[in-house]
């Protein structure tokens, strides 16, 4: 009896220290990614380049991330996870260790391409990975810790990351990257349970997982909120210059992080009852922010006011389209997660791609109208996806 009462407990617990190396895994991969934006100059003058050929390091890595997600995550269904899952981070390694010691701006372009592969699978794996760690019904809650490294990243990784750059240089900062990541394979190792491949019966082929009821509804809320995130994070500069807030930018991404580490913790707590509630309710708080941000009168207070709605708002959001999806797609989770991370590259190239078209065309005023219609078609999306996606 007492082994029965042991294993209930067991399966009714968190399994927190593999939870939290994947959520490392997924610092890691936002640290990787976004640091280089910061350091343009400097990475720009060591490699006798340009500031705007230094920004291709971003690209490269974007560029690697959305061509190999989905390829590779369907090509390696047949392999254990686990050491798929160390490869992923060895990946990381060497890509920031060449980054911190090449000369070679085309050698670094290539190690910066390696790393957005890594990203591309890891992505793919981490919420399938934490969900196969727990029972059903604490699916959410896992999927929500293994992805609290992200808003960290934002909030807390990058702004630290680029002021330690300033002390011991830029090329120091990537080592220590790599370094970080030895540390996870080890971590890994240690405490990350290890899952046998799908078996080839249960396999279906992309367009089989596609075609999933529910699979392409909450893939399609996905783009379309990170598409209306990315507008609006990505060009924040010319709106708060609308406003007369232009000197208060750092402070403002820093209560963005903060509300959105806030967001991903309530999240965390509610999910696995009311995921679809959930999902309802992050888009309205995004679509209230756009409304305080453009008609609130453009205090300050309004609009720091608007910025927690908004970090409160896209803070649970990856916790909750990724357990949707998981949810959904069971078996094929990992390939449903590498549409999801297409889906999410795609929406934040597009961002940059359609706030340039705005800002160009029309000014910042026509920002909040189009993302209010982006937001409303999301929650549109969302709200016809009951009985499959975002069930009720």
């Amino acid at each position: 009896m007492s082994s029965e009462i042991t294993e209930f407990i067991e399966r009714d617990r968190l399994p927190v220290s593999a939870l939290l190396a994947l959520a490392l895994a997924g610092f890691i991969t936002i640290l990787t990614e976004a640091l280089p934006a910061g350091l343009l100059p400097e990475i720009g003058s060591s490699l006798s380049v340009s500031t705007a050929s230094a920004g291709q390091l971003v690209t490269l890595y974007a560029l690697g991330s959305l061509l190999a997600a989905i390829p590779l995550t369907v090509a390696t269904q047949s392999l254990r996870r686990r050491p798929l899952l160390l490869t992923a981070v060895s990946g990381f390694i060497v890509a920031n260790t060449v980054t911190a010691l090449s000369g070679d701006y085309l050698l670094t372009l290539a190690a910066r391409f390696l790393a957005g592969v890594s990203a591309g699978l890891l992505w793919a794996l981490i919420a399938g990975y934490a969900a196969r760690m727990v029972q059903p019904s604490l699916k959410g809650r896992a999927i929500s810790l293994a992805m609290v490294g992200t808003p960290l990243a934002l909030s807390v990784g990058i702004p630290l990351g680029t002021f330690i750059s300033g002390i011991i240089g830029w090329r120091s900062c990537f080592m220590a990257i790599s370094a970080l990541s030895l540390l996870l394979i080890l971590w890994i190792a240690v405490s990350v349970p290890d899952f046998a491949a799908q078996p080839a019966a249960k396999r279906l082929p992309l367009s089989g997982v596609l075609r999933l009821p529910g699979v392409r509804s909450v893939l399609a809320a996905t783009l379309i909120f990170v598409l209306a995130h990315n507008i609006l994070y990505t060009y924040i500069a010319p709106f708060l210059q609308a406003v007369r807030m232009a000197d208060r930018i750092s402070t403002v991404l820093l209560v963005f992080g903060v509300a959105s580490l806030l967001g991903i913790w309530l999240v965390g707590i509610t999910i696995d009852r009311w995921l679809r509630s959930g999902a309802l309710l992050s888009t309205l708080l995004f679509a209230l922010a756009m409304v305080l941000l453009q008609w609130g009168g453009g205090s300050p207070a309004v609009i720091y006011s608007a910025v927690v709605l908004w970090g409160l708002a896209f803070g649970g959001a990856p916790s909750l389209f990724q357990t949707a999806l998981a949810k959904t797609a069971d078996d094929s989770t990992d390939v449903a997660q590498s549409m999801l991370v297409t889906a999410w590259n795609i929406a934040i190239a597009g961002g940059g791609a359609a706030g340039a078209a705005i800002l160009t065309g029309f000014g910042p005023g026509l920002f909040a109208p189009t993302l209010l219609a982006l937001l409303a078609l999301t929650w549109g999306t969302i709200w016809r996806a009951k009985r499959h996606g975002f069930r009720a």
